[in-house]
């Protein structure tokens, strides 16, 4: 059988493509830019003509002409159908959460071989501008061509933009970089300012310089590599599979399920990926070495101190489980009708804060505190939620506190802020973040806000004996 397609276009539509660079010295082609597609202005098809007998011929009608009888169209479908369908390839569809149990135990370089090796040129790195440089070195070791991409939010730090020139230059590659949309960012700046999102939150902001230029990036893509770990952040990534059919964006071919998500190191701990960077000697972000470890944007991250989890650093006005700033919101747990998480009651996390020198307040109980204006004594309070990953970290040295102070006519207490009593605690007792603490002095109606995030013994001690 013959077949013969005419396709033409008009002179001023088409596909703009641009060389997307990739490492090492590689023979096969260059591949199109990530993001770059633009849709053609209109096509025009011309009819398909059919020879049953294998031979060409220009008398053969097209198939929308009109045929002389009904009947003489019923073996011409018919041997079309059977034609047609002996060149239809079947595709399996592969089952990845399989596919993620027979990894489960691999290291992250036969991951990551793997991924390259499935998908080739549909396949990109995301680096973030931190400890991301790992998946650069875990590709480089497998010896296959790759592709590496960054989101430049335009607030980055300068150490950041030196130390993508550094990774560039160190592998031999160009990074991708995707770009938010200037009239978005210039419309959001203009009505809301430059700092809006430490009264309303991250999300828009995010939503405008990273998720979207992150989604335009996707689109040209099968599969991405990201550098999630489960140890990041025990509210939002605990779960995460080291490769999965991502949930929230869309890959090349569009639709749900057109894009695959691979998380090498999900199952390596941080202390084992700077043991791994220091032992290849590449290159690091300088902000690491004060005290930065999440690295984003400036102005929504910060160093963090001994004992504070890495995600602390990150929008630290907000509470642990919005850490996530929408690259990634398939992690986050949904909350159903019935305040569970995922059908998970969040009354089945263990509680924390267990001295038998500490008060657990009610809510009775913290309203009664605050209406004394003469107190007895002094008391402080934290204001937590067991599953706050931060709370969690400070336990240890608040239960010493409590101890400590026991006998001392300083009262410790706990009032559990989250659920049915966070908008209280927001509202009336200054509620900023998980976890909040408050010391109601001897001669104040007016709780204080400890300041710091210095909340070892002895600095909170210093406090009380500063303000009680």
């Amino acid at each position: 059988m013959a077949m013969s397609v005419n396709v033409s276009s008009s002179s001023s539509s088409g596909i703009i493509n641009s060389g997307f660079s990739r490492s090492g010295a590689s023979s096969e082609p260059k591949v199109s830019q990530i993001g770059s597609l633009r849709l053609l202005d209109r096509v025009h098809v011309a009819p398909v003509s059919l020879n049953l007998s294998g031979k060409r011929s220009s008398s053969v009608k097209p198939l929308n002409a009109e045929p002389k009888t009904k009947d003489s169209m019923i073996p011409l479908a018919a041997t079309m159908v059977a034609e047609i369908a002996e060149e239809v390839e079947v595709v399996e569809i592969e089952d990845f959460e399989e596919l993620a149990k027979k990894l489960e135990n691999a290291s992250p370089l036969e991951i990551m071989d793997k991924a390259l090796e499935k998908y080739g040129n549909d396949i990109a790195i995301a680096f973030s501008g931190a400890e991301d440089v790992a998946l650069i070195e875990y590709a480089h070791l497998t010896g296959r061509p790759f592709r590496v991409f960054s989101l430049d939010t335009g607030r980055l730090n300068p150490e950041t933009y030196r130390f993508f020139d550094a990774v560039e230059k160190h592998y031999g590659i160009r990074i991708e970089y995707m770009f938010p949309d200037s009239v978005e960012v210039q419309g959001l700046v203009r009505s809301k300012g430059l700092f809006s999102f430490y009264e309303d939150g991250h999300q828009e902001c995010c939503r405008v310089r990273k998720v979207r230029p992150l989604r335009r990036a996707l689109k040209g893509l099968k599969a991405w590599i990201t550098g999630q770990r489960k140890d990041q952040s025990p509210g939002t990534r605990s779960e995460i599979p080291v490769v999965q059919v991502d949930p929230v964006f869309e890959g090349l071919d569009g639709g749900v399920g057109s894009l695959v998500k691979w998380n090498p190191v999900a199952n390596v701990e941080g202390n084992d990926v700077w043991n791994f960077l220091r032992t290849m000697d590449v290159p690091v972000n300088t902000l690491h070495a004060a005290g930065y470890i999440s690295i984003g944007c400036e102005p929504c991250t910060k160093a963090v101190l001994p004992g504070q989890h890495e995600r602390e650093g990150r929008w630290w006005w907000e509470d642990a489980k919005a850490k996530e700033c929408g690259l990634h919101k398939g992690n986050v747990k949904e909350n159903t009708a019935d305040g569970n998480v995922n059908g998970e009651s969040k009354n089945a996390v263990a509680d924390i804060f267990k001295s038998e020198n500490l008060v657990t307040l009610s809510r009775q109980g913290i309203e009664n505190l605050m209406k004394l204006e003469n107190r007895k004594d002094p008391w402080i309070v934290v204001l937590y939620a067991p599953w706050c990953p931060f709370c969690q970290a400070m336990e240890a040295s608040y239960d010493e506190l409590a101890d400590k102070l026991a006998g001392s006519g300083i009262k410790v207490a706990k009032f559990r802020a989250d659920g049915d009593q966070k908008g209280f605690a927001k509202q009336e007792l200054q509620l900023g973040s998980f976890p909040t603490i408050l010391v109601f002095p001897k001669n104040s109606s007016r709780p204080i806000k400890y300041p710091s995030e210095k909340r070892d013994v002895d600095s909170l001690t210093s406090f009380l004996n500063l303000v009680r």
